[in-house]
């Protein structure tokens, strides 16, 4: 018979001296937040399964815990992201004009362990903006993102910039279901060349090429320049790639230490994002420390399909990754 006081596996109590140092983060990053015009939020540990999962995919549903509400019969989720709770709550309880800022930071639970923590229970803090369809508001996203890295004291940032419009571009016009769909992007994630070109042999040429040169997209700036010769001539496409330009240019004059690539196969979130979108790295980090980019259609379930862009992170990993500079403190 286990012990009493054994937890379940790969979820852990936080001790004094790491929830000091997470608190400190916590309330840094709501702050950095807050100076920035975003508004706190708190929304709800369990919802309804299917706002919960509206508009994210199939591997959010895999990372839910399921549970039957005794007093209604439905079936109830515990959030494992909370972007699609802020979504309803922009739609239906604030239902603004104009620009919405929001933050959260609160515990989400998983599946399956994850992070460089490896742990199933991450403390996210995100923040979502509601409302805006340029550029600015992606520009302002990945400000944010990178300004609370570095109030956090995480060194050594990698910026990995793609846009989900590429391969969507690539593919406009061909044919394919969900399931040969799924498996085009996991052959790009997978840069696997040969099985993409088994998964796209009766696609048209210039998409069945254009997945192909996708494999071979990465590295720095000369991968947008080689891009515009190599992709079909789409303007989703030329809009993506200028964008592209755009944000890296502002992320390297705004922070000049900053390591910048592109990876224009990454196919990371296909089904939620919907166009620019972001991953920083860190030394020490197993994963990406923060994720973000626009998904526009977040809110179309709820009823109000606006403008949306934001970005989240785990605050149980920053604290991690910065665990020595806070025991010199």
């Amino acid at each position: 018979m286990s012990s009493a006081w054994l937890l379940p596996e790969h979820i852990a109590d936080v001790l004094p001296h790491r929830a000091r140092h997470i608190e400190t983060l916590r309330r840094g990053l709501l702050d950095a937040a807050a100076a920035h015009g975003f508004e706190l939020v708190i929304p709800p540990l369990l919802e309804h399964i299917e706002s919960l999962l509206s508009g994210t995919g199939h591997a959010l549903d895999l990372q839910t815990f399921k549970l039957v509400d005794q007093m209604s019969g439905r079936t109830l989720g515990l959030r494992a992201d909370s972007t699609p709770q802020v979504a309803r709550i922009d739609a239906h309880m604030l239902n603004r004009e104009g620009v919405t800022r929001l933050c959260y930071c609160g515990p989400v639970l998983h599946t399956r362990a994850a992070g460089t923590g490896l742990t199933r229970e991450p403390l996210q803090f995100g923040a979502e903006l509601y409302g805006e369809a340029g550029l600015a508001g992606d520009l302002e996203i990945q400000d944010l993102a990178l300004e609370c890295l570095q109030g956090a004291g995480i060194v050594g940032v990698v910026l990995d910039l793609a846009d989900a419009r590429i391969v969507r571009g690539v593919l406009a016009g061909v044919p394919v279901g969900g399931d040969r769909l799924d498996a085009v992007y996991a052959a790009l994630a997978a840069k696997d060349g040969s099985e993409l070109a088994v998964l796209a042999k009766d696609f048209p040429a210039e998409s069945r090429s254009g997945l192909l040169a996708l494999l071979d997209l990465y590295g720095g700036d000369d991968v947008l320049d080689e891009a515009r010769q190599v992709l079909p001539d789409r303007p989703g496409i030329a809009a993506a790639l200028a964008d592209l330009r755009t944000l890296s240019t502002h992320a390297r004059q705004a922070h000049p230490e900053l390591e910048i690539g592109f990876d224009l196969a990454d196919s990371n979130g296909y089904a939620y994002y919907s166009g620019p979108r972001f991953a920083a790295y860190a030394q020490g980090a197993s994963d990406a420390v923060a994720r973000g980019g626009r998904y526009d259609e977040v809110g179309a379930i709820f009823g109000r399909n606006r403008p949306a862009v934001g970005f989240s992170l785990d605050v149980k990993d920053l604290a991690m990754l910065t665990a020595g500079s806070a025991a010199a403190r």
